[in-house]
């Protein structure tokens, strides 16, 4: 029998205070610092966003400028950097790159400790963030090239941070609506109150260890299928559909075994994600303009969409931003396992916001367990043990 002292996955448990992002998931909102996401999308960038999460307020033209130019300047990595990646399996899964890469940065970047001071001067954890968020994008980019035989590409600065990333997979100058629609996208997956991955960072956060350190168990975190890992799931489930005749046989038989359909429901929105539903905006707009392949993998997405919410919609369970995200990055050209390391991308900014807020009033976690384990007993001595097999 379940103990009633114990909440399994912490589900409904507060385990801090936190101003950076708030969800009502009986209505489908999601804010950051009170302003509502939808409004971010349509008039802010990544690049403000992250700022607006670091420092709490929307910042003025002066700061907005000096935030973005230590993006810009602060792409390059160490070579030494480059030199670990490159004895690296190039068939291992980039998320797994992201995890050693980032955390070996505390090697050449080094940031042993915090004194009390550090902690409460917001200018140096400031400038310790931007570091970080500018240099994820430049080693996923570097890995995309380098896993193929290529040297990477150098990061550009006269690129905003969505633009450059997509011109260093590629090498090629991004289409303007498509790197908006990577912008839009890195805004919607920045930040998303305590989650697996957020909540990792507390905890490695409250033991004062360096940033590296906390952003690499961020990124263990969200490698998971159940947590980021979702959207390439979302596309390996379309793939294994294989047609938009085969949609509704695939979820009955799903349903019937109770098994997970990739892409829908969420552990706080009781209705639809808000996000999902800009994505879904976005992507019908873009293919209608032409700016989407608009595949066969689409086809079947839209109708797995349409027939799983007949199905589901009404106990509560809608399409999350997994679903759209995953489809879109794939008809963006983007390859399905680079999904989740965008997601890492994008999340550093709300992660690093929820480290310092942890720094502002730490104490470390140590939660209790319920022990349900053998009572006390006797050691047994192992010729013992051995005569009481024979």
């Amino acid at each position: 029998m379940a103990d009633t002292n114990v909440a399994p996955g912490l589900e409904g448990v507060a385990a801090t205070h936190s101003s950076i992002s708030h969800i009502d998931g009986a209505a489908g909102l999601l804010s950051y610092r009170g302003y509502a996401i939808d409004d971010l999308v349509a008039h802010s960038s990544f690049e403000e966003v992250a700022l607006l999460l670091l420092d709490g307020a929307l910042p003025d033209d002066a700061d907005l400028k000096a935030f973005d130019e230590g993006l810009r300047s602060h792409r390059q990595v160490k070579y030494n950097v480059r030199e670990i990646m490159k004895f690296m399996p190039v068939t291992g899964h980039p998320m797994d790159m992201l995890h050693c890469a980032v955390a070996s940065l505390g090697m050449f970047y080094p940031q042993q400790e915090l004194s009390d001071a550090e902690r409460e001067n917001t200018p140096h954890l400031d400038a310790m963030a931007m570091r970080i968020i500018a240099r994820m994008p430049t080693i996923v980019a570097m890995w995309e090239q380098m896993r193929f035989g290529n040297d990477p590409i150098v990061p550009r600065t006269d690129l905003n941070h969505a633009a450059n990333f997509l011109y260093m997979i590629s090498g090629k100058e991004p289409n303007p609506a498509l790197a908006k629609i990577l912008d839009t996208c890195l805004i919607l997956h920045a930040e998303h109150t305590i989650n697996a991955s957020t909540f990792a960072v507390l905890v490695t956060g409250s033991t004062l260890t360096n940033p590296y350190h906390v952003i690499g168990s961020a990124i263990g975190t969200l490698a998971g299928p159940l947590h980021g890992g979702a959207n390439q799931k979302v596309v390996e489930m379309l793939e294994e559909i294989g047609s938009v005749a085969k949609v509704g046989a695939y979820l009955d038989a799903k349903m019937a075994n109770k098994e997970k359909i990739w892409g829908f429901g969420h552990r706080v929105y009781k209705t639809r994600d808000p996000r999902a539903a800009i994505l879904k905006e976005m992507m019908e707009k873009l293919a209608s303009n032409g700016h989407l392949r608009h595949s066969q993998l689409f086809e079947i997405a839209i109708e797995v969409e349409k027939q799983a919410t007949d199905r589901l919609g009404p106990k509560g369970i809608h399409a999350n931003v997994d679903f759209y995200s995953g489809v879109l990055y794939h008809e963006m050209g983007i390859k399905a396992d680079l999904f989740t390391p965008i997601f890492a991308m994008a999340r550093s900014a709300g992660w690093l916001a929820h480290w310092r807020e942890q720094l502002a009033d730490n104490r470390i976690f140590r939660p209790t367990q319920v022990y349900n384990g053998a009572s006390p007993r006797a050691y047994v001595a192992l010729d013992k043990r051995n005569q009481a097999q024979a």
